[in-house]
C-alpha cells in the first residue's frame, strides 16, 4: 500500500488548524483567568467596608470596550433576524433569564451570536479546510460546510443550556445553607421578606448567585409588588423544582395564615431527607459506572501484573532449549 502523500496544501490546513485550536485554547485559559480574578474582586469589593472603596487596577476599561463593541455588533445582527413576536423568542427570554441574563437586548445579542457563528465556521473552512478535505475525501467537501453552518447555529444554544444547568448546580448547592438561615430567621422573629433580605446578605460570599435572586425579590418588594407576585417571579427565575416547592410553601403559608416556622422547619427536615435519598441513589448507581473503567483499564493490568511472570517462567522452562 502507497504512503500517504504529503503535500503542500495538507501541511499548511494542519499546521493552521492546529493554530486555530491554541488560539482558541488561550482564550479560553484567559477568560477562566478572568473569571477567576473577577470573582476573587468582587469578593474582596463584598467584604470591604463602605468607608473604604476598593479601587481596581487599570486595563478593565479596554476589555469592557471591546466587549460592549462585541455585544452592540451581535444586537445589530439580531435585531435583523430575531422573532421577537414569536413564542420561541419568549421561551428564549426566559431561558436567559434562568442562565441570569436579564439584559433587555440578551435576546437580541443571542440571535446575533447565533446568526455570526452560523457563518464564521463555514468561512474559516472555505478559506483554510477545502484543501484537506479535498485531499482525504472529495465527497464530503460540500458537506462539511453545512455540518460546520449547524454546528456554528445551536452553539449558542449548547452554551446557554450549559450555563443555566451550572447556574442551577449552584443554586442547589446553596439553597440547604439558605433555608437553614431563613428558619433560623424566622425562628429569631423576623418576618418574612426581612429573613429573606437577611439570608440574601449573609449568602453574599458563600453562593453570590443565589444571593442575587433573594436580593432581587427584596427590590421587588420595595417597589411594591405583592409578596404572592414576587414568590412567582423568584420561582420562574430560578427555575428549580425545590423552590417552587418553597415558593408554594411560603404562599399558602402567607394566604392560610399558618405557622410560618413550624412550616419552614418541616419542610427542611423534608428537603434534607430529600438530598439523602438522591445521594443513595446516585450512590447506587456508582457500580454501575465503575464496571467499564474496570473492564477497560484495571483488570488488563491486572492480569498482566498477575499472569506476566507465569507466561514469562512457562516461556523460559518449555520453550527455551
Amino acid at each position: 500500500m502507497a504512503p500517504f502523500p504529503l503535500t503542500v496544501p495538507i501541511v499548511i490546513s494542519t499546521t493552521v488548524f492546529f493554530v486555530v485550536v491554541l488560539l482558541f485554547v488561550g482564550f479560553y485559559q484567559i477568560h477562566r483567568q478572568r473569571i477567576a480574578r473577577r470573582s476573587m474582586l468582587e469578593k474582596v469589593r463584598a467584604s470591604t467596608p463602605s468607608g473604604e472603596p476598593f479601587v481596581e487596577g487599570t486595563g478593565a476599561g479596554s476589555s469592557e470596550n471591546a466587549r460592549r463593541s462585541i455585544s452592540d455588533l451581535l444586537s445589530e445582527i439580531g435585531k435583523r433576524v430575531a422573532p421577537e413576536k414569536s413564542e420561541d423568542y419568549s421561551r428564549l427570554r426566559r431561558n436567559l433569564v434562568s442562565a441570569g441574563l436579564r439584559n433587555a437586548n440578551a435576546p437580541r445579542v443571542f440571535w446575533g451570536a447565533k446568526c455570526f457563528l452560523g457563518l464564521l465556521l463555514p468561512a474559516l473552512y472555505l478559506l483554510f479546510g477545502v484543501p484537506l478535505v479535498r485531499s482525504l475525501n472529495p465527497r464530503l467537501e460540500m458537506v462539511v460546510p453545512l455540518f460546520l453552518a449547524l454546528a456554528g447555529f445551536y452553539l449558542p444554544d449548547i452554551w446557554l443550556q450549559n450555563r443555566s444547568e451550572k447556574r442551577k448546580d449552584k443554586i442547589r448547592e446553596g439553597l440547604p445553607d439558605a433555608l437553614d438561615l431563613l428558619v433560623v430567621c424566622v425562628e429569631a422573629g423576623m418576618g418574612l421578606d426581612s429573613s429573606i433580605r437577611r439570608v440574601a446578605e449573609e449568602m453574599a460570599l458563600n453562593n453570590k448567585v443565589l444571593s442575587e435572586e433573594l436580593r432581587l425579590y427584596g427590590l421587588e418588594q420595595r417597589a411594591g409588588k405583592a409578596r404572592h407576585d414576587a414568590l412567582t417571579s423568584l420561582a420562574n427565575r430560578i427555575d428549580i423544582e425545590d423552590v417552587h416547592n418553597l415558593t408554594s410553601l411560603l404562599m399558602q403559608t402567607d394566604r392560610f395564615g399558618t405557622s410560618l416556622a413550624q412550616s419552614l422547619r418541616v419542610y427542611s427536615d423534608t428537603f434534607r431527607t430529600k438530598r439523602y435519598m438522591k445521594a443513595e441513589e446516585a450512590a447506587a448507581k456508582l457500580p454501575g459506572k465503575m464496571l467499564f473503567p474496570l473492564i477497560l483499564f484495571i483488570f488488563p493490568s491486572l492480569f498482566v501484573a498477575i499472569l506476566g511472570p507465569a507466561a514469562i517462567r512457562i516461556y523460559e522452562t518449555m520453550i527455551k532449549p
